[in-house]
């Protein structure tokens, strides 16, 4: 079985928490030389399974950020897609992700996943996946392959949640 690895795009800041999306659904991408659109309950069966995901700087194991197990990463569907929240840690990694993040620097997420049985469905060049196993989510400084998702830096001070609050509450107006 080959591991695959997919980035996505679209950073802004404001914290010490991360949280966006890792994919989004029904957003094609060119992946070389064909097309791949990821679909609604891709990721179900693999984060349903319980299984360890680990989030990583830039797909290195020796700079892990996070993991399910630990609840410091939490991964789920919605209608947009795989949203996740990362707890960074008081690491050097952690820190370096946080000011990369803060300045608007970093590319975006990316996913090593691998595709089971039936997994994927082609029609001509373009590629749906449509189940996918995860084997890790990373956060990426460099240009991802899916530019259409997102990545947030939250802050985990309450004064910070309460500017937050406040700055939705006039924007909504």
């Amino acid at each position: 079985m080959t591991i695959e690895k997919r980035a996505t795009a679209g950073v802004t800041a404001n914290g010490r928490k991360l949280t966006g999306y890792i994919a989004k659904f029904d957003s094609p991408t060119t992946i070389g030389d064909f097309t791949e659109v990821i679909r609604r309950g891709a990721f179900a069966a693999s984060l349903a399974s319980g299984a360890d995901i680990l989030a990583l700087a830039d797909h290195d194991t020796s700079r892990v950020l996070g993991r399910t197990r630990s609840g410091t990463l939490t991964l789920s569907e919605d209608d947009t897609g795989l949203a996740f929240s990362l707890e960074l840690p008081d690491t050097q990694a952690g820190r370096d992700l946080a000011t990369l993040a803060q300045r608007g620097d970093l590319g975006g997420c990316s996913f090593a996943f691998n595709v089971p049985a039936g997994g994927d469905h082609w029609n001509g060049n373009t590629r749906e996946l449509r189940n996918v196993t995860l084997d890790e989510v990373s956060i990426v400084q460099s240009r991802p392959a899916y530019g259409a998702t997102e990545v947030h830096l939250r802050s985990l001070q309450p004064q910070s949640q309460v500017a937050l609050l406040r700055y939705w509450l006039e924007t909504v107006k």
